[in-house]
């Protein structure tokens, strides 16, 4: 996380935006006090000019964040990318931040439109490559459902998620790994609130079945 975290910041050097960090010296930033403010507070102070506040965000959010993209991706160098994209759009919109926008859905909203973005690139150039053939995408993402234990089951669990239609995957992560609700999903996926239960339900069945313990075979 400590690259992604660098490539952030350099977002807001490349803004022309002051964030409290020593540089790229080597000396370590401290980490950012807990600030009781809202997430929509921070977003406005940064617009008005406070780096603090964007330090503050970046300190709730960015773990969240990559974790979507990653999950999403299974591929460290692309989420690295995605991540500090989504960090330098959401510097570049900031004095377009409404009051009561509400932070996680804005930010989340831009991480899921550049997911989009890059899917249909990718798409695109299979459609290419193979005369107009399209292929589902075979990326994977770990499940963040409570219960699993990812770290004894993080290859089953990639390989699981990774039989899921595309948007079965990305209604799950939005749940999941995200928390938005039945109607965010919806909005953000342009679909009505029974088709992304209907995804969800179709999803979470065929985790718990890919999931499922197999059967001892102990010797007689």
């Amino acid at each position: 996380m400590a690259e992604c975290r660098a490539g952030a910041l350099d977002c807001c050097r490349r803004a022309g935006i002051s964030s409290g960090v020593e540089s790229t010296t080597g000396v370590q930033r401290p980490r950012a006090m807990t600030d009781s403010r809202s997430d929509d507070e921070l977003m406005l102070a940064y617009a008005s000019g406070n780096a603090r506040a964007f330090d503050a965000l970046y300190e709730r959010y960015r773990g969240p964040l990559y974790r979507y993209l990653f999950h999403a991706l299974r591929d460290r160098s692309l989420a690295d990318e995605l991540f500090q994209d989504v960090w330098t759009r959401i510097i570049d919109a900031r004095r377009r931040f409404r009051k009561d926008t509400g932070f996680k859905r804005y930010a989340f909203r831009i991480a899921h439109n550049r997911l989009v973005d890059h899917w249909r690139a990718l798409d695109r150039r299979r459609e290419e490559a193979d005369g107009g053939r399209t292929e589902s995408r075979a990326g994977t993402a770990e499940s963040p459902e409570a219960g699993v234990e990812r770290a004894q089951h993080r290859s089953e669990l990639m390989q699981a998620l990774g039989q899921l239609s595309r948007v079965q995957r990305e209604a799950f992560l939005l749940q999941q790994e995200a928390g938005l609700s039945l109607a965010e999903i919806a909005e953000r996926s342009g679909v009505g609130r029974e088709t992304v239960k209907s995804r969800l339900r179709y999803a979470t069945g065929k985790l718990r079945t890919l999931l499922k313990p197999a059967p001892s075979t102990s010797e007689p």
